[in-house]
């Protein structure tokens, strides 16, 4: 299987080509750093997104609240965390960094408000 990726780690946007199959990497080519080389590798085997989204809010004047993962989440789980998301609803007041869902889709990845309402 080859994989084309750009790196997004620096402004370079290095167009990087993986050759392998499931976790086992034959070539990477296309990398202008190690680092590169690094995000080619982990995108190709096991890539991961920060999930951005938001959950309904009950009794706070705007009825959504912004919430994302502290850490990325196995890109192949983003489909059922968002319907996880679609069902979640809090209500105020809600702080900067609470724990809106913990685990989420058993990743071990935490929701958590991106704002702080009262």
């Amino acid at each position: 299987m080859k994989k084309e990726i750009i790196c997004t780690i620096c402004p370079l946007g290095c167009h990087i080509t993986v050759t392998g199959e499931g976790d086992r990497i034959e070539s990477i080519e296309g990398y202008t750093c190690r680092r590169g080389e690094e995000y080619g590798k982990q995108e190709f085997a096991h890539p991961v997104r920060i999930l951005t989204s938001t959950v309904k809010l009950t009794g706070g004047e705007q009825p959504l609240l912004p919430v994302r993962s502290e850490k990325p989440v196995p890109r192949e789980l983003l489909v059922s965390c968002m319907d996880v998301l679609k069902e979640t609803s809090v209500s105020v007041p809600v702080k900067r960094y609470d724990v809106i869902v913990e685990n989420i889709c058993g990743s071990g990845v935490n929701i958590v408000a991106s704002d702080t309402v009262e």
